[in-house]
């Protein structure tokens, strides 16, 4: 049994990711610190290390991200907690703006009025030569005789039909898929609108013009959403909708996004939290008042318990207790991801590469020396979704020397190819098409290979119903909660609200137990 807290209570946290860590660091105070009331905690994460995806590697004697390498800076969650566990200092904003998206051949500079790829004004999009002619007279259409909703009243649609009845499939191709595939490594062919953009889903079931209807949203002040930098391979975070008025956009640490993973696991042991790594929990029992922990580390019993898990590991612990919310989890899908991170030595690059990357469309083709190059067969589609490049994006990245860092990410949801390549395959395939695509003179000279399996979960059409029923099965399990990227959103301030939510309903019950 685990030594109790002052307050004669002990909580156990499972996984060490992002949404855990700050799990534990709320049970323990969290901006405050430990009181009279505050539980003992155990953390138990089964890798080796903690932190999750927030990883870091050194590549021509610079520390970089290699997983997500920023986050949003709309939303509070993230800068605070940095600023609590004095990152604050470390802090750094984003040095560039803008990105471009390789359409028709070519790659064309992101219009000016985008809602996440949706687009909220005619003109730009049409100068942008991101569509063909039809495709710019198919978007028209929405500015002289918008077309009505024909599905009636409905609480979930998914993305990508509903855009492509609106504005027509280009833009959806083109310019929507590119940057929410980013963010979720999916598809908007089933991505659920009520759980990534309701925004859009409120004004669609209109008769107005869509992209009148999101501008004037968005001129009321209505919350406008950008890309969430959570999960691993968030490619282009510059290329946010230009509708956002805060500034920074978005945020790095200088040094890396481990560091606050880092920084967390030393100031939970400062408070007397157990930090246990490679100690996976092979099962959770219900006793009469208590859970029992079974993991690699031995068992020990607690009064309540945090589940910062992926849906599957989560549903597997669950099953026991609720067979449907278990069900639930274990029908969410992931995708699986890679970045690939090189170093080119000065000129390597051409100079007048514009923003923070260049977002590759699913289907693309390759270009034609890069198919040569590779002996690729006829009509064979691109692997590379992104290309970000870091030493413009985050300036404390930027050499002296002029050696420039650029990261392509790979794989999204039916899209994998990269995972039967080894390492030195998977190089030689992304350095020909980042060449390709950005017109690199001279090779590479290092690059660091990341896999991300199973990295991104999939919102697909009513999400949000499979996680409130999650939700409610979790509420009456006494002393359990549920947090992390599988439920209410992948980038990393939501993963932090989610941790702190599922501490503070524990200690909630926790609570109502004692006064009982």
């Amino acid at each position: 049994m685990t030594t109790p807290g002052r307050a004669g209570t002990a909580v156990a946290v499972v996984g060490g990711g992002i949404a855990g860590l700050t799990a534990a660091w709320e049970l323990t105070g969290g901006a405050i610190g430990p009181g009279p009331d505050t539980p003992h905690v155990v953390l138990l994460e089964a890798d080796s290390r903690l932190g999750g995806k927030l990883a870091g590697a050194e590549i021509d004697g610079r520390p970089v991200d290699v997983g997500p390498d920023g986050f949003l800076g709309r939303r509070p969650e993230a800068h605070d907690l940095c600023v609590e566990v004095g990152l604050g200092d470390d802090l750094v904003p984003i040095g560039a703006s803008g990105a471009t998206v390789y359409a028709r051949g070519a790659p064309r500079r992101l219009p000016d009025g985008l809602f996440l790829g949706v687009p909220t004004r005619y003109l730009p999009v049409a100068r942008s030569g991101i569509l063909s002619p039809l495709g710019s007279a198919r978007l028209a259409v929405d500015v002289v005789a918008p077309l009505p909703d024909r599905r009636g009243p409905l609480g979930d649609r998914a993305i990508g039909p509903l855009v492509s009845r609106k504005l027509g499939h280009e833009v959806v191709d083109r310019l929507v898929e590119p940057l929410l595939g980013g963010i979720y490594g999916g598809s908007v062919a089933d991505a659920s609108a009520a759980a990534v953009l309701p925004a859009l889903l409120r004004v669609a079931k209109g008769r107005a013009s869509l992209m009148r209807s999101l501008r004037r949203m968005a001129a009321g002040g209505a919350a406008v959403p950008g890309p969430a930098p959570g999960g691993t391979a968030r490619p282009v975070e510059g290329a946010h909708d230009s509708h956002t008025a805060a500034a920074p956009a978005f945020w790095a640490l200088r040094g890396g996004l481990g560091s606050l993973t880092d920084r967390l696991g030393v100031e939970l042991a400062t408070r007397g939290v157990e930090v246990r790594t490679s100690a996976p929990v092979q099962a959770l029992v219900r006793t009469e008042d208590r859970w029992l922990i079974h993991s690699a580390q031995g068992s020990f019993s607690v009064d309540g318990v945090v589940l910062a898990l992926p849906a599957s590991p989560a549903a597997s612990l669950l099953a026991p207790h609720d067979a449907h919310a278990a069900s639930h989890l274990e029908q969410m899908a992931y995708s699986s991801v890679a970045v690939v991170t090189f170093a080119f030595g000065a000129g390597a690059l051409p100079a007048d590469l514009f923003g923070t990357g260049l977002l590759v469309p699913r289907g693309t083709p390759l270009p034609p020396r890069t198919a040569a190059s590779l002996g690729a067969s006829p009509g064979e589609t691109a692997m590379v979704t992104a290309c970000t490049y870091l030493s413009t994006k985050w300036p404390h990245l930027a050499a002296a020397d002029g050696t420039r860092l650029v990261r392509a990410s790979v794989g999204r949801h039916g899209d994998e190819r990269f995972a039967a390549m080894d390492d030195g395959a998977l190089t030689r395939r992304v350095a020909a098409e980042v060449a390709g695509f950005l017109g690199v003179t001279a090779a590479a000279r290092s690059s660091i290979v990341t896999r991300w399996p199973d990295a991104l979960p999939q919102y697909r059409v009513h999400h949000l119903l499979r996680v409130g029923a999650v939700d409610a099965a979790v509420k009456r399990l006494d002393g359990l909660a549920v947090a992390g990227a599988a439920y209410r959103g992948v980038g990393i301030p939501a993963c932090i609200a989610s941790g702190r939510e599922a501490a503070r309903d524990v200690l909630s019950r926790l609570e109502a137990t004692r006064t009982i």
